[in-house]
């Protein structure tokens, strides 16, 4: 039998949620060897995504099984005030699961979803809705421009052809475009050739500038055109996350990025920051060992091996 009456009734107002919920995924299952730095790298992303966003938002982070250190220092986040919305899976959902959950719960109208090793620059968030609300039909706008496959931005450069004012050039700057490839382990010799054969597309709409292409690591999009997109089934963690370029270039949406870096891709440690990036691919040409390793058969017979190895102690 119930005693009394529940308080919660004589409340009158509740807090309301901001308008744009950040949304991070994170998966840090230890913190040794390729994960001996990610905890840092999260922390990193964490305060650059907070400082000078130029919108108000809540921050949503979903941890996909990660160790429990980073748990007890997510928790603390929460606890303190940074973290408004905190999800922690007991198991690895997989990026494709764990989408489903924070595309369909964020409370926010828009979401602007980042993986977990991204650094943001300021006005990321303000120049991204910018054009997420100027331009129409827009399906995702990442906060950084890199040469991304033109089979996922058909779609894009159609409606800009009839609608709008597009360019075809080099319209990154070769350290702009080097800089970010240098991020995902390639050479400044293999981007030299992507370079000179590629170009960029600018378009101009309402006075307002973008680039055709966007990314799945890192994007801004109203909540009401992902939900079009889920449930997202992947039977693999990772690898099959194109799918939602994919899908939003089928359905005609635009997919756009910002026309000067405002996000970057940290990876698993902080060299980046430290200024290693180039120091590294310097040390890359001049290892014949290492230059033996990259060798297509002989890597893929390697990362199969770790692969291995890894499913054995964290499956």
């Amino acid at each position: 039998m119930r005693k009394g009456q529940n308080p919660a009734k004589f409340v009158k107002d509740v807090a309301r949620p901001e308008r744009i919920t950040a949304a991070l995924l994170n998966y840090i299952p230890f913190l040794s060897g390729f994960y001996a730095e990610t905890l840092d790298v999260l922390k990193v992303s964490l305060e650059s995504m907070r400082k000078d966003a130029g919108l108000p938002f809540d921050l949503m982070v979903f941890d996909n099984g990660s160790c429990v250190e980073v748990r007890e220092f997510l928790v603390k986040e929460k606890e303190e005030g940074r973290i408004q919305y905190l999800i922690l899976s007991e198991k690895n959902m997989g990026k494709g699961g764990a989408w489903n959950v924070m595309l369909m719960g964020a409370p926010g109208e828009i979401i602007a979803y980042t993986d977990a090793d991204v650094l943001f620059s300021p006005n990321w968030l303000k120049r991204s809705v910018e054009i997420l609300e100027t331009f129409p039909n827009v399906g995702m706008v990442t906060a950084r421009p890199f040469r991304t496959p033109p089979e996922f931005y058909e779609g894009t450069l159609k409606w800009a052809r009839e609608s709008a004012t597009l360019d075809e050039g080099q319209f990154i700057p070769w350290e702009t475009f080097l800089e970010f490839n240098l991020s995902l382990g390639q050479t400044e010799e293999e981007n030299k050739k992507v370079y000179a054969e590629t170009r960029d597309w600018r378009i101009v709409y309402k006075g307002v500038t973008a680039m055709a292409g966007a990314s799945h690591w890192q994007f801004t999009a109203y909540k009401s055109t992902l939900q079009q997109f889920l449930p997202f089934d992947m039977d693999k963690p990772m690898g099959q996350v194109r799918q939602l370029d994919k899908r939003m270039n089928d359905a005609g949406l635009l997919r756009l990025m910002v026309s000067d870096p405002l996000a970057m891709n940290m990876s698993n440690t902080l060299g980046y920051l430290r200024g290693e990036l180039k120091a590294q691919n310097a040390k890359r040409k001049a290892g014949f060992g290492k230059r033996v390793l990259e060798l297509g058969p002989i890597k893929k017979m390697l990362l199969a091996v770790y692969n291995k190895i890894f499913n054995w102690y964290y499956s």
